[in-house]
């Protein structure tokens, strides 16, 4: 008899909320430890080198590390969420503790009477509570109905010896029963007085939480696009991005993504007069803005701040809204890149590699690279400038002998060390070779239609054997930055052939290039490599390739015993007749069956030729034939 059974609804409900318990406060655990002990400074990126890090570092220690990394909103949630969780958990185990058996059919407990009880006390209880649950006294109400059932029950059990007989061997007064089942719900589902609430309960989940969930979930995942950039940044960048596309125009263009448009709204006029404040201090160095929205014109002056480095003059909100562009920029770039990898456009690709440069270093399209190095700001370079030996970059700047390297004079020794120390050990020294061939080829011709290989060897040459690159160094960009190298190969035209981002720590990295060998000709591409955190260490090769007619090799002949192969039946076609053999077999062996059966085996194929030679030989009327002239005529064939 089904009965709705509170201590199964117990069990049923600490088993569901045990799969959301467990991984949680793994999880919560997990970030306690982590921003208590389990986290280094170097899994945080707060690396100090030179002196110019330290600052950083110490802001990513405090930023990543103790109570700041607790107070993310999601963390939040999910801990409210968990404690309130954990509370009913508990509530649930105390009645569990209390009434830990799962319902089964007690007559005595039933009738609210002791085990010893004798006949009239059983019968005075019976009525009693058969009187209190009565269906008339309780009209619409299931709850007291099913219990009037369940006394009956119970009277019967102890009063008929059959029905005693089946309750002591069975457990009910029925007999055997074939499953014992109660439904793991509150029995307060069934008093009359909750029946609004529950009904209103269940409408909220099944026609609000429900459907708001699955809405919430789904509109903020179809967002989102590859590297988690939304989809209207891609479109964004479709639109604005185009064949020559200039450095000028790209913080203009990143401040138009889809994911800064809800932050950067101007909330007022204070917020107003401070962009048109900071507006005074970048127009000079500013592109005439192409769009004159309020969220483009705000985010297009925090960049230029920050490239320009003026960050100094923006307020505490300002300057996180800042922060939170910084920190996507990357994979926003990298968006860039791929819409332009799909409109083949090398010329703005290059420009946003650049730009990516540029936002990592703090600096912008007129400044000197050397402004990478610490402490080094427009005056020293004026001496480096002026020196006899000019080193406009940091690779000459960093050839140069030290005792001759200018605009260091008012440094302290720590600040030459640190300097020094950035441009030997830090800032990379590659050198790039290329080489194109072809794999498993006899000689080093290329013919049309061939797979071409182009292997690009990036050396660091300041990192020792088995020794690996570590982050980028950039003090006045808030965030860790790893070291990655892009490599793109691109036509005379101006076409994109590929383009990769390359973030292999060692100090050889080799990649490779494949694509289609052209038509019949010479031809010659353009090999890129470029850093993706340092302006000037960019470099560009000539590679050249001679395409020859396929025409002229030899004809590629099929060996004998592949071209059988061919004929051979593979596993799936096995098993297909297989299967086919496995169904004639269960169907009528009738004549007609048998025809339409394919014949492999000699044995098959033998009779079906006497059984053709008979009808042969019936047809020219030679009815006298019997079988073994059939086979005498088949034998001598």
């Amino acid at each position: 008899m089904l009965e709705y059974d509170n201590t199964a609804f117990y069990f049923f409900a600490l088993s569901t909320i045990s799969f959301y318990l467990v991984p949680s406060w793994y999880s919560i655990l997990s970030r306690f430890y982590s921003a208590f002990l389990g986290l280094t400074d170097e899994d945080v990126g707060a690396v100090a080198r030179t002196g110019a890090e330290k600052r950083k570092a110490e802001k990513l220690k405090k930023e990543s590390k103790g109570l700041n990394l607790l107070k993310s909103k999601g963390f939040l949630i999910n801990l409210g969420l968990t404690i309130l969780f954990s509370i009913v958990f508990v509530v649930l185990l105390v009645n569990v503790s209390q009434d830990g058996e799962v319902n089964s059919f007690d007559p005595f407990q039933i009738l609210g009477i002791d085990e010893t009880a004798d006949r009239k006390v059983i019968k005075k209880a019976y009525r009693n509570k058969s009187l209190q649950y009565h269906p008339d006294k309780n009209p619409n109400n299931p709850a007291a109905e099913a219990t009037f059932t369940v006394v009956a029950k119970a009277y019967e059990a102890l009063t008929d010896e059959t029905a005693r007989e089946n309750w002591e061997k069975y457990g009910n007064p029925d007999g055997k029963q074939s499953l014992a089942v109660s439904i793991g719900l509150p029995s307060m589902l069934l008093d009359t007085e909750n029946r609004n609430v529950v009904l209103v309960v269940y409408l909220i989940m099944m026609v609000v939480l429900i459907p708001y969930g699955v809405w919430h979930y789904y509109s903020k995942s179809s967002k989102f696009g590859e590297k988690d950039v939304m989809y209207d940044s891609y479109s964004w960048y479709h639109h604005t991005l185009g064949e020559n596309t200039l450095i000028k125009s790209l913080p203009e263009f990143l401040a138009g993504s889809a994911e800064f448009r809800q932050r950067n709204m101007p909330k007022g006029q204070e917020e107003k007069e401070e962009i048109g404040k900071i507006m005074t201090l970048v127009r000079a160095n500013m592109q005439k803005p192409k769009y004159n929205h309020p969220i483009l014109v705000k985010g297009n002056v925090l960049l230029h701040a920050h490239l320009l480095r003026k960050t100094s003059e923006l307020s505490p909100e300002a300057m996180d809204d800042l922060k939170y562009m910084l920190r996507t920029s990357g994979s926003l770039v990298d968006a860039m890149l791929s819409v332009c990898q799909h409109q083949e456009n090398l010329a703005t690709a290059m420009n946003c590699i650049e730009f990516g440069q540029m936002i990592t270093q703090a600096c912008w399209v007129r400044d000197s690279n050397l402004l990478q190095l610490p402490y080094f700001t427009s005056a020293e370079i004026k001496h480096v400038e002026k020196a006899k030996t000019k080193a406009n970059n940091i690779s000459a700047y960093r050839a140069l002998p030290d005792d001759q390297k200018k605009g260091m004079a008012d440094f302290t020794e720590e600040q030459k060390n640190d300097i020094l120390t950035c441009l030997n050990e830090v800032i990379p020294d590659v050198t790039v070779e290329a080489k194109v061939f072809v794999d498993d080829d006899e000689d080093d011709k290329v013919y049309e239609g061939d797979l071409c290989t182009i292997q690009v060897t990036i050396t660091r040459n300041n990192l020792k054997d088995g020794e690996k690159v570590g982050l980028a160094h950039a003090p006045r960009f808030p965030f860790p930055r790893q070291e990655a190298w892009w490599v793109c190969l691109g036509t005379q035209q101006g076409k994109i052939i590929n383009i990769e981002k390359v973030s292999s720590k060692g100090k050889v990295v080799d990649h490779k290039i494949k694509f289609l060998a052209p038509r019949v000709g010479t031809y010659e591409f353009d090999l890129h490599v470029k850093s993706n955190a340092y302006i000037g260490l960019d470099q560009k090769q000539k590679v050249c390739l001679t395409t020859l007619d396929n025409s002229v090799l030899p004809e590629y002949k099929i060996h004998p015993d592949d071209a059988e192969l061919d004929d051979e039946p593979t596993l799936f076609e096995e098993m297909l007749n297989a299967n086919i053999e496995e169904d004639s077999d269960s169907d009528d062996d009738s004549d007609d069956e048998d025809e339409n059966v394919k014949m492999t085996s000699e044995a098959d194929k033998k009779k079906a030729q006497m059984l053709k030679a008979r009808k042969a030989a019936a047809a020219a009327g030679d009815e006298e034939d019997d079988d073994d002239e059939v086979e005498e005529v088949y034998a001598e064939k």
